[in-house]
């Protein structure tokens, strides 16, 4: 019995102390996910990995009616798909308001399928909600920005549906391919019709 006693008391012992190696939920990090489409995802990277809060940033299709679709479907515009980044970020530090202040001005709000040089349905700007709260706050941002600029905005705003990370040639693409990135943003035209719609909201990426 008294065998029995002792072990039971390291075991408590072992337990407490297993216990006080295990993170608590208020230590525990807790993420959140954000989901947009803005043309060529490229692009739409760099705004968002200068964020203090974002975690990571992901390039791929979302929005489409094919299963694990590739770059050369997507661009042909034969999936449904469009071009997005996927946004892990800690709500801690950075809200989703902000996110999507960002993200306006890094897109034509006014275009449809179509952003800058890339035409088709395969680059729609989008905002792909993952919960109640970030579909309230999308749609509210979307009216105030149509108020702001005072015309008709063409960016939807769905229910986000299963996201498939594009091919690993395509992340952090500006990073890994500078000279290439930047010959392909300036070409397309892109900074220079920012600035056109947004003005001294737009800051060049």
């Amino acid at each position: 019995m008294l065998k029995q006693i002792k072990q039971g008391l390291v075991f408590g012992v072992l337990a407490a102390g297993s216990l006080a190696f295990l993170p608590t939920a208020s230590a525990q990090a807790e993420t959140a996910i954000a989901t947009f489409a803005g043309g060529c995802f490229w692009c739409m990277e760099p705004p968002f990995d200068k964020l203090d809060g974002v975690i990571s940033t992901t390039s791929g299709y979302i929005g489409g009616h094919k299963d694990n679709p590739n770059y050369k479907e997507v661009s042909a515009g034969i999936t449904g798909h469009t071009e997005a980044v996927q946004i892990v970020y800690d709500p801690a530090k950075i809200n989703y308001q902000t996110l999507l202040d960002v993200f306006w001005v890094n897109i034509d709000p006014f275009a449809v399928n179509r952003q800058f040089c890339d035409t088709g349905s395969q680059y729609r700007s989008g905002i792909f909600t993952h919960s109640a709260e970030q579909l309230k706050l999308a749609k509210a941002s979307k009216q105030q920005v149509g108020q702001t600029l005072e015309q008709k905005i063409a960016t939807e705003i769905t229910p986000a549906t299963k996201f498939y990370p594009a091919e690993d040639y395509h992340q952090d693409y500006y990073l890994n391919n500078p000279i290439r990135y930047t010959f392909y943003r300036h070409n397309c035209g892109r900074d220079k019709r920012l600035e056109q719609v947004w003005g001294d909201k737009y800051s060049k990426n």
